[in-house]
């Protein structure tokens, strides 16, 4: 099977997440908090972040039940991202998804 670039990040991404959350697996109750951090716009459709979300929700996870995503976008701003990072980390989010190479590096 052939995976785009974009695909490969999204499968990354899940992988990591589903270890994450498979370790906490006895903790039901727990709501996992994912924060996205990238450099673009907030607004508009993402196809990117809904793919990310489709994986989760065919490893049988619900938003909003067991998990949440808090975003961060800098709006093309690329300056903004080291703070956005920091501010997801001091909600203490379980894991960091990133989009695009500057939020890479703030992250």
């Amino acid at each position: 099977m052939k995976h785009t670039p974009v695909g490969l990040l999204v499968l990354l991404a899940l992988s990591l997440l589903s270890l994450l959350l498979a370790a906490e697996a006895q903790q039901a109750t727990k709501v996992h908090r994912i924060g996205r951090l990238a450099s673009g716009p907030s607004l508009g459709p993402n196809p990117i972040l809904e793919a990310f979300r489709q994986g989760l929700r065919e490893l049988g996870y619900v938003e909003g039940q067991n998990f949440v995503i808090d975003g961060r976008y800098a709006e093309g701003r690329e300056e903004r991202l080291t703070d956005l990072a920091a501010e997801l980390v001091r909600l203490q989010v379980d894991i960091i998804v990133v989009g695009g190479s500057a939020a890479i590096r703030a992250a």
